[in-house]
């Protein structure tokens, strides 16, 4: 009889990525905080890479604005769906598994501060060719790398480059 365990090691794992990550999120944006007044930046690449303190009370590049509410219901929706969609992937789905965690943890880092703040502490700031990148957080790094794990899990399916299933 095999012994039946309450978590997976590999779930374990992905516990242990998502708490690490959120805080990584939450202790960088502590760190701007407690060294940036509002609006300061520290260049770390001339002309291409700073740190600047923000505060956000919309989403990407600061739409819907101040409709926190909003935010609080989605932000509710999506992690209720991000946590249905894990729950139903197989133990060989682990692309896609990093990428909800992922995603999860991107979701709940952001969430953390509008419930406390009611905005979002941003500071990662880029002067791309020229365009000066909306200033953005490592949650926000986090829900794109998560797409990302989804998208590179979809083109290796499509190419044939994929995992057994078990």
């Amino acid at each position: 009889m095999k012994n039946k365990t309450i978590i997976s090691k590999q779930n374990l794992f992905l516990i242990v990525i998502m708490i690490g990550t959120i805080l990584t999120d939450q202790l960088s944006k502590v760190w701007v905080t407690s060294n940036l007044q509002l609006g300061e930046s520290i260049e770390i690449i001339p002309s291409f890479f700073k740190i600047t303190y923000a505060q956000n009370t919309g989403a990407a590049w600061s739409i819907l604005e101040g409709y926190m509410t909003f935010f609080y219901v989605v932000t509710l929706v999506a992690l209720i769906l991000l946590g249905w969609y894990f729950y139903c992937l197989k133990e060989y789905q682990i692309i896609q598994k990093i990428g909800v965690v992922l995603m999860i943890s991107g979701t709940l880092g952001n969430f953390i501060d509008r419930l406390l703040f009611q905005y979002v502490r941003d500071s990662l700031d880029f002067l791309i060719l020229g365009y000066n990148f909306p200033i953005f957080n490592v949650a926000d790094v986090l829900l794109i790398s998560g797409v990302l794990f989804l998208i590179i899990d979809e083109v290796l399916k499509f190419f044939g480059v994929y995992y057994k299933k078990k």
